[in-house]
């Protein structure tokens, strides 16, 4: 399927630029040498800087003392927000079997999953902390074990399969070490695909997508003065992913919750192109343009020639508040699943669920066999 791909140009710098150029391609991966045409700049970021309503935006009118213990409230929850329930065992367990019976297994549903991929597509999109690896106290301890690297790898040399993160490419890459899969780091503001004979179809070029890159330096600016300004909070660690910063508190101490929260407002409220959300034990900093996991499971499905393909079952796995927007995408689009790794119900777009990465592990194997037996008889 031929289709038209955008991605922008390294021919010329977007920052202090009057001009976008962007480059159009009309084979999947860009396998031929792409056209490049011209945009007024102001036209282009429109359609990226319009900020998500439904984030949390950090600037001058939301910064009272009442946002910051809203912020300390959500930092408990833990996202995606658990669903509340009376203090009782019966009615926590009461709760949980209803969410169970509308959010199944994705194991005990698994035939169910398959057959409406039967004669289809399937593209794979993972998230990794918490759903390929476990959530350790160390975010730059968060490995892959050997068994989990071994699927992942099988299911891409079966399914075109990207790992969508808020992590920067490099550190995921580096966990990972895979080189058939596609990438799309900081919540997918910076997508880069497999070359050669791992791409998909004919191609022989990688994706590139970067649209937040003018915010490159403002990013590197904030990181600089949040290490800092969080120095002093053991426990604190700031992540520079390239295009977002993350800010974990998993190993700090709770009472220092509403320090650290407002060591983050005193910095924030300078920088009103920047916006906050929220992740498992960490805060996210991100640059207020309308693009998240979801418009990266967008781009990368019209990437591989799948935009309006009605054959195709994008299958979403991932634990975090950030995923819900890949979530909500697959259920706008009517096609594909989403499964939401947790333990304990939370509010979700998800269609499915599993515990913990080791049933992640367990889906991604059988869904590899379920492939290769299909091929075996057909």
């Amino acid at each position: 399927m031929m289709n038209q791909n955008v991605i922008v140009s390294d021919r010329k710098p977007i920052l202090g630029s009057k001009t976008i150029t962007v480059s159009g391609s009309s084979s999947p991966m860009f396998s031929s040498p792409p056209t490049y045409f011209t945009f007024p700049r102001r036209k282009f970021l429109e359609l990226l800087e319009a900020a998500d309503k439904n984030s949390t935006n950090i600037n001058k009118n939301n910064l009272g003392a009442g946002k910051i213990a809203s912020w300390v409230d959500s930092m408990r929850d833990s996202s995606p927000t658990r669903i509340r329930s009376s203090s009782h065992d019966s009615s926590d367990n009461d709760h949980k079997t209803s969410w169970i019976v509308q959010f199944p297994s994705a194991l005990n549903k698994f035939d169910e999953i398959v057959n409406a991929a039967k004669g289809k597509q399937i593209v794979m999109f993972l998230d990794y902390d918490g759903t390929l690896s476990p959530i350790v106290e160390d975010p730059d301890k968060a490995y892959i074990t050997h068994e989990m690297r071994e699927v992942v790898k099988n299911v891409a040399l079966n399914f075109p399969t990207a790992i969508v993160t808020g992590r920067s490419i490099d550190k995921v890459r580096g966990f990972v070490k895979l080189d058939e899969i596609y990438y799309a780091g900081s919540h997918g503001m910076d997508i880069e695909g497999p070359t050669n004979e791992y791409a998909y179809g004919e191609s022989n070029q990688g994706v590139l997508f970067q649209p937040a890159r003018e915010f490159v330096p403002m990013i590197e600016k904030l990181f600089k003065i949040l290490e800092e300004k969080t120095k002093w909070i053991p426990g604190a660690m700031v992540e520079n992913n390239k295009f977002c910063l993350s800010v974990h508190f998993r190993r700090v101490d709770e009472k220092r919750w509403t320090a650290l929260a407002e060591q983050v407002k005193s910095v924030l409220i300078d920088f009103p192109q920047l916006k906050l959300t929220q992740g498992r034990k960490v805060l996210e900093i991100r640059p207020t343009i309308k693009w998240d996991k979801g418009q990266a499971l967008n781009f990368l499905l019209k990437s591989l020639g799948f935009e309006k393909s009605e054959d195709v079952v994008p299958v979403y796995i991932g634990d975090d508040r950030t995923d819900e927007d890949a979530f909500k995408v697959l259920r706008e689009r009517g096609q594909g699943f989403g499964i939401l790794v947790s333990k304990v119900p939370k509010e979700t777009n998800a269609s499915y669920s599993l515990q913990d990465p080791s049933q992640v592990n367990e889906f991604l194997r059988r869904l590899v066999e379920w492939k290769r037996k299909t091929f075996e008889e057909a």
